[in-house]
This record gives structure tokens, sequence and C-alpha cells, in this order.
């Protein structure tokens, strides 16, 4: 028994581990390095979220449907009716492209409407540089 309640001594011990932190020292970094490095082009912004935090390409490639329509097929069809892709973003605009998929689509309005208008041109913007 004492050889049983010493090894879950040793196990508790040698699980008890202190974690270390580690620190990063930026300030051999300019200032102008890093703020050069951190612009981005409206365009590569908006590439930056659709692909990132707004999560959009799960549903939406380039150039083929897969849940909902392609960038492609989104941008010829806002730029066809003169539409606003920022107004439909906010949650604000009806669906143009695909109607059928509106309901998938308006789950996502809470992450699209947390998102700033810069960040919502920028997503814009990117979506019609696949007209190109």
């Amino acid at each position: 028994m004492k050889k049983i309640i010493l090894a879950f001594a040793v196990l508790a011990f040698v699980s008890c581990k202190k974690e270390e932190k580690t620190t990063i020292d930026n300030s051999q970094i300019s200032t102008e390095e890093s703020a050069t490095s951190a612009v981005q082009t409206p365009e590569e912004l908006g590439k930056s979220i659709f692909e990132g935090k707004g999560n959009c390409i799960s549903c939406h490639q380039p150039d083929q449907k897969v849940i909902g329509p392609s960038i492609q097929e989104i941008a010829k069809i806002y730029k066809d009716k003169n539409a606003d892709i920022v107004t439909f973003l906010k949650g604000n605009g009806e669906p143009i492209v695909d109607p059928s998929q509106f309901a998938v689509m308006k789950t996502n309005f809470p992450v699209t409407q947390a998102m700033s208008d810069e960040e919502l041109k920028a997503v814009e913007t990117y979506i019609y540089s696949h007209l190109k």
C-alpha cells in the first residue's frame, strides 16, 4: 500500500511542473519597418478577412459553387445589377445571387455585421477583384 501511495505522490509531483513564460523583445524592430509590413491594400485585407475571420471561403470558392455561389458569380451579378455588396453583408439588402441559399447566408450576418465599414469595403473589393 505504501508503494502505491509513493507512486501517486511521485506522479503528482512530476505532473505539477511550472510552465515557463516566454517573452519576446520587439524593441529591435523599427516602427517604420513594422508599419510597412502591416499595410495592406484593400484587396489584400479583403482576402485575409474573406479567408480568415469572415470564414466566407468555407462556402464561397473563387470559380465554383460549393454551398454558396462562386466569388466570380457574386461579383458578376452585383456588378451587372449595380447592387451593393456591403449593404447586403450588413443584413440590409435582398439576396440577388442565389435566394435559395439566403437562409444559410443569414446565419453568417452576425459575423459580417460585426465588421467595420472599412473591412466590408475590403471584402467587396476582394470579391470584385475576381472580375479581372
